[in-house]
C-alpha cells in the first residue's frame, strides 16, 4: 500500500477521533448518554447505526470467504443475520422499547427474578464479548494481509482504535462514529468494490462462463449450514444486547421498528454483493489457501492507488462499527447488571459513567487477547450465537408471549441450557448445529416444567408487565 493510500486510511480515522473528542466525549455526561445516546437518536441517524452494527468483520470477510467456496449460497449468513434483525423490528420492538431498560438482562430481571437477571448478564456479556473479538480478527486479517504486519500486532493494532474512541464517547461516540462508517461502507461496497470486481473478470457474464454451475446454485453449501446460521443468527439477532441497545437509542417506537425493518433489507443486500466479491476471487485466485483473505487480497489486486485506501476504510468501517458496539453492550451488562446491582449500589451517576469507561476498557482488553489465541472469525461468531440461540432465546419469546412462565423457571432455563450448549460445543465441536437445538429443546422443556411444578408469586406482576408493553403503542 502506497503513501496515497496510507493517507487516506489516516485521515479516516483522524476524522474518528476529532468527531468523537467534539462531539461524543462531550456529550457523554450521564449513564443513559453514555450506555444510549439519550434515547434520541432519528430514523436516518438509527437506521445507520443499527446497520453498521450487525454488519461487522464476519458479515463482510466470512461472506467473501463462503462466496469464494459456496458461490451467491454464501450470502446465507448474513441473509439470515438480516432476517433477525426484520424479525425483531416487526414482532419485538413494541414489546422491548416499552420496557425503557437499558439492557435485556434488565428486562428478564423485571419479567422473572434478579437472580435470572444475573445469569442472562453473564451469558449475554459472554456473547458479546466473543462478537467483539470477530471483529478485532477481521481488523487483523486486513492489516496482516495489507502491511505485512503479524497478526498478533495487527490485532492490537485494530482493537486498540475502537477501544480508545469507545471509552471516550460512549453510545455517542459510537454514533457519529458509525454514521460516518456505514456511509463509507456503503460506498466502499457497494458503488466501488462490487462493480470493479465484476469489471476486473469481464462481467457477469464470465462468472456464468468460467465458475461451476455450483456456485449458483443458492443452496450449494447445504441446507444443513442454512438451518445452522438460521439457528444462530435469525434466533441470536431477536434476544442481542447490542441490538437492543441500539434500539433503545431511537427517539420513537415507529423508528425502532421502521429502521430495523430497513436494516435487515439492507443486510440481504449487503450479503449479495459480498458473495458476488467472493465469487469474482475464484477466477482471479483460484487456488487461495486461505479463502479468509479473499477480500482483502482482491481489494489489493483490482483497485488503483486511492481507492485502495477507500475500501480498506470501509472494511475498516464494518468492523469496528460492530466492534465498538458490541464491547459496549458488553462493558453495559457488568456493570449496569452486575456490579451496579449487587455492589455498587448506591454510586452517583458521574461514578457509574467512570465504572462504565473502565468495563469497557477491561472488557476490550480481554477481546483482543481472546482474539490473538482463537484468530478465526467464523468459529469465533459460531460460538457467541450458539451460546446466545441456545440459552437466551426462548425465556425472552416464552417471557414476553407466554404468560404462566415463572421466575425460577426462567432462571433454570437458562443455566441448564447454558450448560447443555457448552458442553454440546465441547463434545460435538465448536461448529455443530446439535447443541444448539439442545439448548433450545432442553431450554423449552425447562421452562414449560418448571413453570407447572413451581408457580411463581410474582406471576401476576410479570403479567402486568408484558400487558403494559404490549399497550405501549
Amino acid at each position: 500500500m502506497n503513501a496515497l493510500d496510507s493517507g487516506v486510511l489516516l485521515c479516516y480515522f483522524l476524522v474518528l477521533i476529532v468527531r468523537d473528542f467534539d462531539f461524543g466525549a462531550k456529550r457523554a455526561k450521564t449513564a443513559e448518554d453514555f450506555a444510549l445516546a439519550g434515547r434520541n437518536l432519528g430514523l436516518f441517524v438509527y437506521l445507520g447505526c443499527l446497520s453498521a452494527v450487525i454488519l461487522g468483520g464476519a458479515s463482510t470477510i466470512g461472506t467473501a470467504k463462503l462466496g469464494y467456496q459456496f458461490g451467491i449460497s454464501g450470502m446465507w449468513f448474513v441473509f439470515m443475520i438480516g432476517l433477525g434483525i426484520a424479525v425483531l423490528g416487526l414482532f419485538f420492538t413494541n414489546q422491548i422499547y416499552g420496557a425503557h431498560v437499558t439492557t435485556i438482562s434488565e428486562l428478564l430481571g423485571r419479567r422473572y427474578n434478579q437472580e435470572t437477571r444475573l445469569i442472562s448478564a453473564l451469558v449475554a456479556a459472554i456473547y458479546t464479548l466473543m462478537v467483539s473479538v470477530t471483529q478485532v480478527i477481521g481488523m487483523g486479517t486486513i492489516i496482516h494481509a495489507v502491511l505485512g504486519w503479524s497478526m498478533t500486532v495487527s490485532m492490537l493494532v485494530g482493537g486498540g482504535i475502537v477501544l480508545f474512541y469507545t471509552i471516550l464517547g460512549g453510545m455517542w461516540s459510537v454514533t457519529m462514529t458509525d454514521i460516518i462508517q456505514f456511509i463509507v461502507m456503503t460506498v466502499g461496497i457497494f458503488f466501488v468494490m462490487l462493480p470493479m470486481s465484476l469489471s476486473h473478470v469481464g462481467g457477469w457474464t464470465s462468472l456464468l462462463e468460467r465458475l461451476p454451475a455450483s456456485h449458483f446454485d443458492l443452496t450449494s453449501m447445504g441446507w444443513a449450514n442454512i438451518f445452522q446460521y438460521f439457528l444462530l443468527y435469525t434466533l441470536g439477532m431477536v434476544v442481542s444486547q447490542d441490538i437492543w441497545q441500539r434500539v433503545f437509542t431511537a427517539r420513537t417506537p415507529n423508528i425502532a421498528r421502521g429502521g430495523a425493518i430497513y436494516a435487515g433489507l439492507y443486510s440481504v443486500a449487503y450479503a449479495v454483493a459480498l458473495s458476488v466479491i467472493g465469487m469474482c476471487g475464484v477466477i482471479v485466485f483460484p487456488n487461495m489457501n486461505d479463502p479468509q483473505n479473499v477480500f482483502a487480497n482482491m481489494s489489493l489486486e483490482i483497485l488503483p492507488h486511492g481507492l485502495l485506501g477507500l475500501i480498506l476504510a470501509s472494511v475498516c468501517s464494518a468492523l469496528m462499527s460492530t466492534a465498538s458496539g458490541t464491547l459496549l453492550a458488553s462493558s453495559t451488562l457488568l456493570s449496569h447488571d452486575i456490579l451496579k446491582q449487587y455492589w455498587l449500589k448506591n454510586m452517583s451517576d458521574r461514578q457509574f459513567v467512570l465504572l462504565s469507561r473502565m468495563m469497557t476498557l477491561a472488557v476490550g482488553i480481554v477481546a483482543i487477547v481472546f482474539a490473538i489465541w482463537i484468530q478465526d472469525v467464523l468459529v469465533a461468531l459460531d460460538v457467541a450465537y450458539a451460546i446466545l440461540s441456545g440459552a437466551i432465546f426462548v425465556p425472552v419469546v416464552l417471557g414476553f408471549f407466554w404468560k404462566r412462565a415463572t421466575a425460577k423457571a426462567g432462571f433454570y432455563s437458562i443455566v441448564i441450557s447454558s450448560l447443555v450448549v457448552l458442553i454440546g460445543l465441547v463434545v460435538e465441536g465448536l461448529s455443530s448445529t446439535n447443541p444448539i437445538m439442545y439448548g433450545i429443546g432442553v431450554s423449552i422443556v425447562s421452562i414449560v416444567v418448571f413453570s407447572y411444578l413451581f408457580p411463581s408469586s410474582n406471576l401476576k406482576e410479570g403479567n402486568k408487565m408484558i400487558e403494559e408493553q404490549q399497550h405501549v403503542l
